[in-house]
Formats: C-alpha cells, sequence, structure tokens
C-alpha cells in the first residue's frame, strides 16, 4: 500500500468543521449502539442467571460474535473499493441485519441460540464497519483523522450510555420483562438505519466516456507496508488482552452488585469514554497517533491488573471510570493510524485487514480469558490480560514505532 499522504502535519491544530457525511455516520452509530446496549449488558448477567452459564460460554459467544464475520469485514472493505467507493450500500446492509437478529435476543432459550444469534448480530458488523470506516476517512480531510474518528467513537460510547440507561430505568420502573426491553431495542435500531439510509449520500464520481475498471495491488499481506504490518501483529496481541468489557459486569455480578447497578456502572463506563474520544482523537492529531495509543494500552494494563485486585464495588467503580476515561481518550488514533497507510481507492480493504486481525484474534482470545477465569480465578483472568497488554504496548513503542515516524512527530 501506498506511504501516507504527510501534506498535513500531525501537529497541526484544526478548527476545521467536520463534514456533514461524518456528522450523520456519527449519528447513526449513536442509534445504533442506543440498540445494542439494550442487550449486550443484559447477555452476562441472563447467561449467569436465567440460562446458568459460565464464565466459558461468555467467552465463547462474545470471542466467536467478534471473529465469526473477520473475513467478512475483509470482504466487505475491499469490495467496497473495487465498486470504486460505493460503500453505502454495504453499510446499510449490515446495519439492518445486526437491527433483526439483536431484539430476537430476548426469546432464545439457551446459551447455544444466543451464540447463533449474537454471530448473526457480528455478521452484520462485519459487512458495515470497513465500508463505513472507509466512508469516515473518505470524507474527512487531511490532518482532521483523529478528530474525525474520535467524534465518531464519542458517539458509539454516548449510545452505549443511552441504551444501558433507558435498560436501567426499564427494569427498575416500567415493569417490562428481560425479553420485552430486549424486544424493545428494534426501534432506536430503525431509526439508525433510516438515517443511514437517507441521510447519507456518496458522491458520484464523474469518469469521461466509458467507466475505468478499479484495479487494485493483489489482496496479500506482503503488498501491505511494513509498518503497517507491524502495527497490525501488535495490535493482534493486544486483542489477546481486550477480553470482553461485559466481563467487567460479569465481575460485578460476583462481586454482588445488583442487576440495574450493573447497568449503571455500564453506562458510566460508556460515558467515560464518549467525555474523552473526541478530545483524544483531536490530542492524537496534534501529538502523533502512536503516541495517544502507547497511552491507551499502557492504562488499559494498568486496568486491567487493578480489576484483579478488586474486591468490592466501590472499588470496581473507580476502576471502571479509570478505564473508560483513558480507552476513550485513544480509541480514535487506532483506526486513524490505518487512514494514514491507505491510499483513497484502497481504504476499505486496508480497513478490513483492521478488522480482520482483531477478529482472528477474538475467539481465542475470549476462551483463554473465560477459562483462566472458570479453571482458575477472575483475578488471575485479569492479570494475565493485564500483563499481556503491557507486552503489546512494549512491542508498539519499541517494534512498531515507526508509524508514528512516518507521521512525522519526534523518535
Amino acid at each position: 500500500m501506498d506511504k501516507p499522504d504527510q501534506t498535513a502535519s500531525p501537529t497541526q491544530v484544526t478548527s476545521r468543521k467536520l463534514p456533514r457525511t461524518v456528522i450523520i455516520l456519527g449519528l447513526v452509530s449513536f442509534f445504533n449502539d442506543f440498540a445494542s446496549d439494550i442487550v449486550v449488558p443484559l447477555i452476562p448477567i441472563l447467561l449467569a442467571t436465567v440460562l446458568a452459564a459460565g464464565p466459558v460460554a461468555l467467552g465463547l459467544i462474545e470471542g466467536v460474535a467478534d471473529a465469526v464475520a473477520s473475513l467478512l469485514k475483509l470482504w466487505s472493505g475491499r469490495h467496497s473499493d473495487v465498486m470504486s467507493g460505493r460503500r453505502k450500500n454495504l453499510a446499510v446492509a449490515g446495519y439492518t441485519l445486526s437491527n433483526i437478529a439483536r431484539p430476537l435476543l430476548g426469546l432464545a432459550g439457551s446459551w447455544p441460540m444466543i451464540l447463533v444469534l449474537r454471530s448473526i448480530d457480528r455478521v452484520g458488523k462485519g459487512m458495515r464497519s470497513a465500508p463505513r470506516d472507509a466512508l469516515v476517512a473518505d470524507a474527512t480531510p487531511p490532518g482532521m483523522h483523529g478528530y474525525a474518528f474520535g467524534y465518531h467513537r464519542a458517539m458509539d460510547n454516548g449510545g452505549a450510555v443511552a441504551g444501558s440507561l433507558v435498560a436501567a430505568a426499564a427494569l427498575a420502573w416500567s415493569g417490562l420483562s428481560l425479553t420485552e426491553v430486549i424486544l424493545w431495542s428494534a426501534v432506536p435500531g430503525f431509526v439508525a438505519v433510516l438515517l443511514l439510509g437517507t441521510g447519507v449520500k456518496e458522491e458520484k464520481k464523474k469518469h469521461a466516456g466509458a467507466q475505468i475498471p478499479v484495479v487494485l495491488p493483489p489482496l496479500r499481506w506482503s503488498v501491505l507496508s511494513l509498518p503497517m504490518r507491524r502495527y497490525l501483529l501488535v495490535l493482534m496481541l493486544f486483542t489477546f488482552a481486550r477480553a470482553s468489557e461485559t466481563f467487567i459486569l460479569l465481575l460485578g455480578h460476583q462481586l454482588g452488585v445488583g442487576v440495574v447497578e450493573l447497568l449503571l456502572l455500564w453506562s458510566t463506563l460508556y460515558l467515560c469514554k464518549a467525555a474523552t474520544s473526541t478530545w483524544g482523537g483531536q490530542l492524537a492529531d496534534k501529538l502523533g497517533h502512536g503516541t495517544l495509543m502507547l497511552i491507551g494500552w499502557t492504562t488499559f494494563s494498568l486496568s486491567f491488573l487493578m480489576l484483579g485486585i478488586v474486591e468490592q464495588s466501590a472499588g470496581l467503580w473507580a476502576v471502571s471510570i479509570f478505564y473508560g476515561l483513558c480507552t476513550g481518550m485513544s480509541e480514535g488514533a487506532e483506526r486513524a493510524i490505518i487512514s494514514d497507510y491507505a491510499a483513497p481507492r484502497e481504504r476499505g480493504t486496508a480497513f478490513g485487514w483492521y478488522h480482520l486481525m482483531v477478529g482472528i484474534a477474538a475467539i481465542p482470545a475470549g476462551l483463554l480469558f473465560g477459562s483462566i477465569w472458570q479453571f482458575q480465578s477472575a483475578a488471575m483472568a485479569f492479570y494475565f490480560a493485564g500483563g499481556l497488554a503491557a507486552c503489546a504496548a512494549l512491542l508498539l513503542r519499541v517494534w512498531a514505532w515507526a508509524v508514528r515516524k512516518l507521521r512525522g512527530s519526534e523518535g
């Protein structure tokens, strides 16, 4: 892949407004995560209570859910490049599929059925993720990618806050059952699909004469630039440490925290992420995307090590808040680095590789974390993840730091 465009300095501070397309895509993510986080925080509680399944089942469900669509993510990103950047239809199809499957989780009678429906939900994510991220990058001027992806993650996290608060309020005061609350998640999901379908318009590329076929480099790992390959390999290692955040809720359940309080904890965690995501993206554009990644991974390691020693609800709240603030700050940089290294006509493919590498690691990561939890202890699982995250941060600094150098930062 081509080297990143260095016409815009990473130290440039921009006051320009985000493009309309980026704003709308952020709203789409807000409503989709609104729908998703009415449901997702309830999965570990549903498994541990109604379905009597343990942490291994949760690890398998979340691992498969994240990995089952990994190849599809690469295909969808590549296909959007082959279609001359016509990415919107794939994104619409992906959001639609997820928002059909997800409410049906409320009707699941066994953990294997939850596994199937959660996987279908993530197939939809696989169809939409790379094309949507490429749409964000396509619409964003140089020098603003950290800001754009930071804003997008802020809207994601804001939707998670809204969804979990609505779920908590519904369970506490409405008299609705767990199943009914999950079924109602279809409403904000429909709003997300409607917004994307009507609010986002792709630019029509004008060509003289007949349409010229798009010729892309071979879909091979070796075609990626060396800095991108190193970054993706280290990111894959970090994914082994990045256990699903639903395990934080499972830890709270083991500590005796009630369902409504767990939903409030979940919403607070994502509120903290939303509070720092946009600012963190702007800071990444100023200081360098690699710098924010290093900070984010180091604080992730500290957070999981601290979760290993938590014994009371107050400690769980404190660590979760710290984790949310620090993780939100670096989320935009993680994807902005990918856009740095991809030429505009290859952005879908680049984000496809990104999602593929993360997806490949998801199943073994979830199973490994859940197995250590079930056969050793929750503390040992969090210690393992925290230590592995520290190793990934070290490798990012000493081995994959070329990403930062090519961006023009110091070092």
